[in-house]
């Protein structure tokens, strides 16, 4: 494993996978940028694993390396990670699951389907996280931001 940020170079081969050059020349294809707190430190803890999944590099924080690494690594996470921040709901369909959610994102309307109770996570005091029935996760970053009436509706389903 690489501990110096600086020791490394990421570029992008033929095929458009990411690849690293490590402190002795080593190409490593096909690695994989994986954050270890996605929601709470997006720009932190950020480990670069070889395509078995073993850790090539560590980054305390991804202002560590290069601009070049940094604009390669965030434009792996935005092919790979797709996570509304839900900003209103609209309505629900039920106040039992599963239930069908008309919500407002920074993407724009949607609608999806809750499963369960369960499928609404809480990662803090203020950040939820809702799972619909295809796996697409919506973030609430801070309840406190919702209005009134989405709250209330929320609040049926904590």
């Amino acid at each position: 494993m690489i501990n110096l940020a600086t020791s490394f170079s990421l570029s992008k081969n033929a095929f458009g996978y990411l690849c690293l050059k490590d402190e002795f020349g080593v190409l490593h294809e096909q690695v994989v940028p994986v954050k270890a707190f996605p929601i709470s430190h997006p720009d932190e803890s950020i480990a670069i694993v070889d395509r078995d999944g073993h850790e090539l590099v560590w980054l305390d924080r991804l202002e560590q390396t290069s601009s070049e690494n940094q604009q390669l690594i965030r434009a792996e996470f935005a092919t790979r990670e797709f996570m509304p921040v839900l900003t209103e709901i609209k309505a629900v369909s039920t106040f039992a699951t599963p239930s069908t959610w008309q919500v407002e994102t920074n993407r724009g309307s949607t609608e999806f389907i809750l499963r369960g109770e369960e499928n609404i996570r809480r990662i803090n005091p203020k950040t939820y996280l809702i799972a619909d029935t295809h796996g697409v996760q919506y973030l609430i970053q801070d309840i406190t931001s919702l209005n009134k009436h989405s709250r209330r509706l929320l609040d049926r389903f904590l």
